[in-house]
């Protein structure tokens, strides 16, 4: 039974779109080689920033003789139906049969369907994925009508036996497949045959190029690790960072290098963040101080100084990506110190939600329902009510606007630069959790309140304005609040009623924006909470004597399933 080795060769795709495409591109083959008749034992996709890759194993060599039945018009009748039914079939009238059927007698049409040539059915099944392709983006070039995310260069399309190899014969828009692919762009350019996936996997790596995305992905980490240790240091983990940069190079060559002395008293979130969005580097830690002190940058080639030139000339373009954050820093550092009035003047121009008020307006309704969580929480109430009213002033600051993933994080900084109680700047970094299923919970009285106050006043707000999560869209991440409320109850064990958090935050606040009742906006709420969380299985889950505390809730749930 032969192999399949198909090679879509062009240039680089985009990081983000590799993972997409090697699952697009053997979904896709294989589906349509099954709906003609193939069978295969196995198919995996690999891809590189240049090419994308399918090897199927054990693949029929033709697909199955067919016979098939199609039942026609009555034998009597009118000859106009008739010839219809022999168009469709293609068939003659000496051809076709008279059967008994439970209606009469009527015309039975045995139409047979020869097999077809695996190669045949790969030349139609690999052209109509190419010119169908589910790209995120994608582009024509020069004068032909296809589209693909880069330039298309080459093809290659082979089907391997213990016979040899044999190219199969297809051509779009003068893209002829062949039996040739190139190695690295700098170090192996040049073309050179293959036989079947073996022996390209084989040929590829000697011409600088490690086609597995995984391979690649665990030789970066496996470097980068070894590099850090050999000096005391530890990498910090960063799994999506890893995937990217492994769909950015071929042939992965770690360097290792250093942050400039002025920019070490940063906080460790911002280099992190720094080098990570502009850079694509990773963050190596002391673990001693847990302050960042190198980074690690994977470049696409051997050079003969050893990267000397490449560390250089990163170092550069860091230090001045650094210093715009260390100049952020620094303007942040003052406001903050002089008691973030100026960030607090700023919310009160940027828009919540229409509906809603500014960003100032849901500070101020999450501050008093905050003071009246507190006492439930176990919080004092000056404590709680002073962190929500600081703890979304970050959003106005000069390093959040740059790099928004660090709201929270650099509230915590800013609250402790203000001289505000430890309580206060804690809440500030954790009041947005938790932000998923694997996410930390709060623990701390004060960060309880304040967490729960902002994901209450966000679900009673837009269920007061109908802005309710509808199938797949939650454009204000109102499932993730719903389940983060749910998270906070169980996890630190709260004895508090829903309704009431709810009617609360109705009367103390949410009644400016909102002329519903406050019976009406609760039993709606409640009842709709189900659709507030991903399903209904998630509470389904959690052991009834674990929630007897939120009885409100599972009532909810029960009369939405009903």
């Amino acid at each position: 039974m032969p192999d399949l080795l198909i090679e879509l060769f062009s240039e680089e795709i985009p990081a983000r779109m590799q993972a997409g495409a090697r699952e697009a591109l053997r979904q896709r083959v294989t589906d349509g080689l099954v709906e003609a008749g193939l069978t295969y034992g196995h198919a995996r996709a690999y891809s590189t920033p240049r090419r994308l890759v399918l090897a199927v194993e054990g693949l029929s060599p033709r697909s199955p003789d067919l016979k098939e039945e199609r039942k026609g018009p009555r034998v009597d009748a009118p000859e106009k139906a008739l010839e219809g039914f022999l168009r469709s079939t293609g068939l003659t009238k000496d051809r076709l049969e008279a059967r008994d059927d439970k209606k009469g007698r009527v015309w039975v049409a045995v139409i047979d369907k020869p097999g077809r040539e695996a190669a045949a059915i790969v030349a139609e099944v690999l052209e109509t994925t190419i010119r169908n392709f589910p790209w995120p983006k994608s582009m024509r070039w020069g004068a032909g009508s296809l589209r693909w995310v880069r330039p298309l260069h080459s093809i290659l399309c082979l089907l391997t036996t213990e016979a040899g190899a044999e190219v199969v014969p297809l051509d779009i828009d003068g893209i002829r497949a062949g039996d040739t692919t190139r190695g690295h762009r700098f170090m192996a350019p040049e073309p050179f045959r293959v036989t079947g996936f073996e022996d390209c996997a084989v040929r590829l790596k000697r011409a600088r190029v490690m086609l597995d995305q995984d391979e690649r992905a665990d030789q970066i980490w496996h470097d980068a690790t070894n590099a850090a240790f050999a000096l005391g240091l530890e990498v910090v983990e960063d799994k999506g960072l890893l995937t990217e940069v492994a769909g950015l190079v071929e042939w992965p060559v770690v360097l290792m290098g250093a942050i400039g002395e002025a920019f070490l008293d940063l906080p460790p979130e911002v280099l992190q963040t720094s080098m990570k969005e502009h850079q694509k580097f990773f963050s190596v830690r002391d673990p001693k101080t847990g302050r960042i002190v190198r980074f690690v940058t994977v470049a696409n080639r051997e050079t003969a100084d050893n990267g000397e030139t490449i560390l250089k000339g990163n170092g550069k373009v860091l230090s001045a990506r650094l210093s715009d954050a260390a100049f952020f820093w620094g303007n942040d550092l003052a406001v903050a110190k002089a008691g973030m009035e100026d960030w607090r003047e700023a919310l009160t121009h940027v828009t919540f939600h229409s509906a809603l008020g500014s960003q100032a307006d849901q500070i101020g309704r999450m501050a008093a329902l905050a003071r009246e969580i507190a006492p439930m929480v176990g919080a004092d109430p000056d404590l709680a009510e002073q962190a929500a009213k600081v703890a979304k002033l970050d959003l106005a600051s000069q390093m959040v606007y740059e790099f928004p993933e660090l709201q929270g994080l650099m509230g915590r900084y800013y609250a402790a630069a203000a001289g505000l109680p430890s309580e206060v700047a804690e809440a500030c970094a954790l009041h947005y959790k938790p932000l998923g299923p694997s996410d930390e919970v709060p623990t701390a009285p004060v960060s309880v309140a304040v967490a729960l106050a902002d994901k209450i006043d966000r679900l009673t707000g837009f269920w007061a304005i109908d802005e309710k999560p509808t199938g797949s869209k939650d454009p204000f991440a109102l499932r993730r609040a719903a389940l983060g409320v749910i998270r906070l109850v169980l996890t630190n064990g709260l004895k508090v009623s829903l309704s009431e958090l709810i009617q609360e935050a109705r009367e103390t606040s949410i009644q400016k924006w909102s002329t519903r009742k406050t019976a009406e906006l609760t039993t709606q709420l409640l009842n709709d909470y189900s659709a507030a969380t991903q399903t209904i299985a998630e509470l389904r889950a959690l052991r009834r004597e674990e929630i007897t505390h939120i009885n409100d809730i599972w009532a909810g749930i029960e009369e939405a399933e009903e």
